[in-house]
């Protein structure tokens, strides 16, 4: 699978398990660290755990390597290091707090076609 599939798909099931805000920044031409962020946020801990759990299993179900423990016990960011993809799950507080997308704003942000955003249904 490549990155950008991978990345899509973790942006499908996050929507699945209705993260809110999803954003899919392609990192690729400013950072050596990974491809692709995916940066979301969950109305509670346990819905950031739902999340993580679910790209857990089916990210790895088709291939990918989750590079980081699984253990997800911060109630405010949980980090998924798929090695070209690296999931951010933040609770509404945290990631205004931290702006990650203000942090990479250099980086493209990806069309993710079917995610709804609203009234809309393509996110970019």
């Amino acid at each position: 699978m490549t990155s950008e599939k991978l990345a899509l798909e973790a942006a499908k099931i996050v929507e699945e398990k209705k993260g809110k805000d999803i954003v899919l920044l392609d990192i690729r031409d400013i950072s050596i660290i990974s491809d692709y962020f995916l940066i979301c946020s969950a109305e509670s801990s346990v819905q950031m755990k739902v999340i993580a759990r679910e790209l857990e299993e089916k990210l790895t179900d088709k291939g990918a390597c989750l590079l980081n423990a699984g253990d997800y016990l911060n109630d405010y960011w949980i980090l998924m290091d798929f090695g070209d993809l690296v999931v951010h799950i933040f609770s509404p507080e945290k990631r205004s707090y931290y702006e990650l997308e203000r942090v990479w704003a250099d980086a493209k942000r990806k069309e993710i076609r079917g995610i709804s955003r609203g009234e809309k249904k393509v996110r970019t």
